[in-house]
């Protein structure tokens, strides 16, 4: 549900850009509890894909196009990695828990193969995409 509602968030202010919004009015149009909101967007807000302002019209904003931030930006930021295993991320030499050797392992090339299949869609699709057609969270269930 962090991904989720973090999309929504997301798709909600690239829809108000560039004007920012409180995390009320932020919580209330992403359909997302207010508590729970406020950890996710600092977290998108310490990892670059959010920027606040403090006063009577501030709040949270894109910090960058909504066109320049995918969806594995997001999940990379709230969940790590895409891959399934530490050894399958990204130019990874890291073993996993029981391996002896990550060169060798058998089951390595299919989750190395599953990662890339699921970057491949995940970095082609961004929050820009996502605002234009409101069905698009359905893909995410």
């Amino acid at each position: 549900m962090k991904t989720r509602y973090a999309l929504q968030a997301l798709i909600f202010l690239a829809q108000r850009s560039p004007t920012p919004a409180p995390i009320s009015v932020i919580a209330q149009g992403s359909k997302a509890p207010r508590k729970f909101l406020e950890a996710i967007l600092l977290e998108l807000k310490t990892d670059g894909v959010l920027v606040s302002r403090m006063g009577r019209a501030g709040g949270y904003g894109l910090a960058r196009s909504a066109s320049t931030i995918t969806v594995a930006d997001v999940l990379r930021c709230l969940d790590g990695p895409l891959a399934l295993a530490p050894c399958a991320a990204r130019n990874s030499t890291r073993t996993c828990p029981g391996c002896e050797d990550v060169r060798t392992c058998a089951i390595r090339p299919a989750l190395k193969a599953a990662r890339t299949a699921v970057a491949e869609v995940l970095e082609n699709r961004t929050i820009a995409d996502l605002a234009k057609v409101p069905a698009a969270l359905e893909e995410f269930s």
